[in-house]
């Protein structure tokens, strides 16, 4: 690979700035109650012994706040982890595309975003029928132990899934991907975006699940599981630090199942 030309530094410049950019503002969204006060004050509410307030009705004004926010949070929780990849991308894309109005890169992640955004269609989807059926409550979690100690126990084995090995050491493999996928053009930088976005949500998306345990919009909840993204896709242990999370995910499920169980 030649070396890169000054413009390409630059291009590489704005992209990380960019991703930054976008991913502070999502968390600082996010921080600030991602429009979903309102919710979060009636989960809050019903937390109170004796008080009782009935589910906020899923009107389509509703539907798409939490859409929405899922969206938001996905770009907020994802991007960082997406980084390496993206950055490599505008450097060899600065190196192998000739310039225009519209950078390559721009194409590439608003594709890997456009994955993640489907996702959150379906998260959302997914958060309305089980508040429909009563399993989720305003405060966005499960409102009893069983579901929440069952789904801890499916995610952690599907961290143990050969599934989940291969969509892992895509996503940590931004150059052998690169290397085995490019393709030229815009058309080449939707496709590979598309592509990278699929794998980034095979190796995710059971993590993502989690945040009915402990709370969608519980904002130290939502940090911690993009911290542990963040490291099993970067950190040289990664793939260990995957195992190891499956594992102790599966210890604690079986601790909620055991207290609902026994309680």
């Amino acid at each position: 690979m030649n070396e890169p030309r000054s413009r390409l530094t630059s291009e590489t410049l704005i992209a990380g700035g960019g991703l930054l950019l976008a991913t502070g503002l999502a968390w600082w969204w996010l921080a600030a109650g991602g429009g979903m006060g309102d919710m979060s004050m009636a989960g809050m509410t019903m937390d109170m012994p004796g008080m009782e307030m009935e589910p906020a009705p899923w009107t389509p004004a509703y539907a798409i706040s939490v859409f929405l926010m899922w969206a938001i949070m996905m770009v907020a929780m994802m991007l960082p982890s997406a980084l390496p990849m993206i950055l490599l991308y505008a450097r060899v894309a600065g190196q192998r595309e000739a310039a225009g109005a519209l950078p390559p890169t721009f194409v590439f992640v608003g594709a890997y975003v456009a994955v993640w955004v489907a996702f959150s269609a379906i998260a959302a989807g997914a958060q309305w029928a089980l508040t429909s059926i009563g399993m989720v409550n305003d405060a966005m979690r499960f409102g009893d132990r069983l579901p929440g100690g069952l789904l801890l126990i499916a995610a952690g084995l599907y961290q143990l899934t050969p599934l989940k090995r291969v969509c892992l050491s895509h996503c940590r493999s931004p150059f052998e991907f690169l290397t085995l996928h490019w393709r030229a053009g815009y058309r080449g930088a939707l496709g590979m975006g598309l592509h990278h976005g699929a794998y980034c949500v095979g190796c995710c998306w059971f993590v993502m699940a989690l945040l009915f345990v402990g709370g969608v919009m519980n904002l130290a909840w939502v940090a911690a599981i993009a911290a542990f993204v963040l490291a099993e896709k970067v950190l040289p242990v990664g793939p260990r630090v995957s195992q190891v999370a499956g594992v102790v995910a599966i210890l604690a499920g079986g601790l909620f199942v055991a207290s609902a169980v026994g309680g």
